[in-house]
């Protein structure tokens, strides 16, 4: 960035971060009225929360931040993370324009007079680095993937529905042009496109939660059940009520990187509700490829009927010969001697010195699981996470604790 360009931004970054959700906000009201096909792109529960409107703020000045503090903390992983989700959206180069369009246009309209020409062209300089940096970085992942950006999705058949809880089902699809699956890394996931009765079309990110299935994937979705008065989630109750064997849906190709890194270090894996679709893909893995190495699985849920997959999961640790499970349920059933009443808690669980961290769940539920580790000593950069929805983890944790993502 230029040296006039950064102390321009260096003086407004703060006020553009106090605005920031006002900002983003209408920016995708003016950008989506405008331009109602990027709709098919973006989680509209996530548009109603707020959610996406305040990740997109906190990505923009955790990124302008990184410009100009050199002590900043690296903004690679984030930078990568939200490469990882576009591609699996089939986010397009030219969209870019677009969005650079209206998100600088509401910077201008919620600050007013006090935008200048030259922050003006400060915070434009800001924004098309980011856009570039993002667009080279999809580009090499869409050539990594063999794919071409311009028809990033492919249909997949349904060919077996599994019930796994009372709210949750396991769909297992095959390439309907009968073709190989794509490489898949464990713990990655798709996004599945789905046509809904009004007309619409919208995208989830769903877990590959089993790569141990030869030409054929896993997902595993747990329906969204609306709380507080809010309606249940659209695609979640579409894919467990309409959904069938036969049935076509669009899928991307994976995308993610929370992924088990080669090495011998014992392994913590640590889920609550849906995260346990992160687990078993994971230690599937292991045991295929090394079945020496400590595995300790925790995992937190309702109930026991709520704790999907557990009856796989523990069939493939078999495989292992160091493996340790725990689990945690609210409700404990009469006569469970092997599970603990409450809220998942390790501070008492054994773990080895050099544990590497994966933990997959809630915010809430990983913030609690990290500030214990940590407390214990763990450092930072051996937590890895994975967000099921806009990250607003990295815009939530002290900036010099942040460690690696």
């Amino acid at each position: 960035m230029s040296p006039s360009s950064s102390e321009t931004v260096r003086a407004t970054a703060g006020v553009v971060a106090e605005n920031g959700d006002q900002i983003t906000a209408l920016f995708y009201a003016s950008m989506l009225a405008d331009h109602p096909e990027l709709l098919r792109l973006f989680n509209k529960g996530n548009q109603a929360t707020g959610e996406q409107p305040r990740a997109l703020a906190a990505s923009v000045v955790a990124y302008a931040g990184s410009l100009i503090d050199p002590d900043a903390p690296s903004f690679h992983h984030v930078m990568q993370r939200i490469a990882y989700k576009h591609v699996s959206l089939g986010i397009k180069p030219q969209q870019y324009t677009i969005v650079g369009h209206y998100l600088l246009g509401a910077v201008g309209e919620v600050l007013g007079d006090a935008v200048t020409p030259q922050i003006a062209e400060a915070w434009n300089e800001v924004y098309w680095l980011f856009a570039t940096q993002l667009i080279a970085e999809e580009t090499r992942l869409y050539q990594q993937a063999g794919v071409d950006a311009s028809h990033p999705l492919r249909p997949y058949r349904v060919v077996r529905r599994i019930d796994e809880t009372q709210d949750v089902i396991s769909l297992i699809l095959e390439p309907a042009d009968g073709g190989q699956l794509p490489a898949i890394s464990p713990g990655q996931y798709v996004s599945v496109f789905v046509d809904l009765p009004d007309g619409g079309r919208q995208p989830r990110q769903y877990t590959v939660s089993s790569t141990a299935l030869g030409p054929r994937l896993q997902i595993t979705v747990r329906r969204v059940r609306g709380i507080n008065g809010a309606p249940d989630g659209q695609v979640s109750s579409y894919l467990h009520d309409a959904v069938q064997p036969g049935d076509l849906l669009d899928v991307s190709v994976p995308a993610g990187d929370f992924v088990v890194q080669s090495s011998d270090g014992p392994l913590l894996l640590a889920s609550a509700g849906a995260g346990i679709t992160t687990v078993l893909p994971i230690v599937e893995h292991i045991a295929r490829t090394q079945p020496k190495r400590t595995v300790i699985v925790a995992h937190a849920d309702r109930t026991a009927q709520d704790h999907a997959l557990r009856e796989t999961v523990l069939h493939v640790a078999r495989e292992l010969d160091d493996f340790t499970a725990y689990t945690w349920y609210e409700t404990l059933d009469p006569g469970n001697d092997r599970s603990r009443q409450g809220f998942m808690d390790l501070s008492e669980v054994p773990l080895p010195d050099d544990v590497q961290v994966f933990t997959c769940g809630p915010l809430p539920f990983m913030r609690h699981v990290r500030s214990t580790l940590l407390a214990r000593g763990i450092p930072a950069d051996r937590i890895r996470y994975e967000v099921f929805g806009p990250d607003l983890w990295a815009a939530q944790i002290p900036a010099e604790d942040r460690g690696d993502r």
